[in-house]
């Protein structure tokens, strides 16, 4: 199975950095498939595992794992950032790319190939109350701050949050959902979620630019060392002091092992973050996490 999806992850950027390259589909190709990852396959594949999810102190654990290695992205960046003489740009771009990992297009597909179906609530748990939320707080925070925007206030903030439709499909999912809903409704939510995977994959490779910033190199290869090896070990060595163990903590190491978020690149990119740095963060970042994200799978093992 963990095969089956790494070939199709590989054809489906394939394909689509084909179409980027040949300008086969309109421009706004990879906005429109994105928004339909977000508004359809993404809720469709929580409401269908979210049921599942057995309400338990130790996902309170899974929860603080991204906050806690948000925690160690800071001083880390900092100390990076004034010992190689990044510029501004580059440490926001830093501290974007590090702190937010691709928990969700990729953990959760990936998460279900690597470690097992069981395992998909966890990645929700992780990527719901962890790096969805630390974008819009801490994300917001370092466009406003770096970029020469408005510092956003609580109140935005909490709007973007609650208007997030995986969000609200989690509410559901927890509260009016069965675990065993009809066959009708388990078996159109098992068709949208199965799409998760390669729409994902498309949308990514319609965006994902593969230029190397040579007088950049520095911070992405410090920032790559950051996000696919030193945060993934914090995880590896944080799971067992907070209880975790077992797929709980095998799926917290691997969605900590992701490569930077693909909105996260977008934004810096938007804002005039560095924006080499920002789409090599996320365009390396993500073929090389082709190879680690295995070996930390089977890292997790000994967790």
């Amino acid at each position: 199975m963990a095969f089956d999806a790494f070939a199709l992850v590989l054809a489906m950027l394939g394909l689509g950095y084909l179409f980027q390259r040949s300008r086969v589909l309109p421009d706004n190709a990879a906005q429109t498939l994105n928004l339909v990852v977000l508004y359809v396959c993404l809720p469709a594949a929580v409401l269908r595992y979210a049921p599942r999810l057995h309400l338990e102190p130790a996902l309170l654990g899974i929860a603080a794992v991204p906050w806690l290695l948000l925690a160690a992205t800071v001083p880390c960046v900092g100390a990076l950032s004034r010992w190689l003489k990044f510029r501004r740009d580059e440490h926001a771009v830093l501290l974007l790319t590090v702190a937010l990992g691709n928990t969700s297009f990729l953990g959760y597909p990936l998460t279900r190939a690597l470690i097992g179906e069981h395992a998909l609530p966890y990645a929700v748990i992780y990527d719901q109350f962890g790096a969805f939320l630390m974008l819009s707080t801490f994300g917001l925070w370092v466009l406003a701050r770096y970029g020469g925007d408005q510092r956003p206030g609580a109140a935005d903030m909490l709007r973007r949050i609650v208007r997030f439709p995986p969000l609200w499909a989690l509410s559901i999912g927890f509260t009016v959902m069965p675990a065993e809903p009809p066959s009708w409704i388990a078996g159109g939510l098992q068709r949208l979620s199965d799409a998760l995977l390669p729409l994902a994959m498309l949308t990514i490779g319609l965006s994902v630019k593969l230029t190397l910033p040579r007088d950049e190199l520095k911070p992405l290869l410090s920032g790559l060392a950051l996000k696919l090896a030193l945060m993934p070990a914090l995880a590896w060595a944080l799971v067992p002091l907070l209880g975790l163990h077992g797929e709980m903590a095998r799926t917290t190491v691997l969605e900590s092992a992701m490569p930077p978020m693909v909105t996260a690149g977008a934004l810096a990119i938007a804002h005039q973050l560095a924006p080499r740095l920002a789409a090599a963060m996320v365009g390396y970042g993500l073929l090389l996490s082709l190879l680690t994200l295995p070996l930390w799978a089977a890292i997790g093992t000994k967790a």
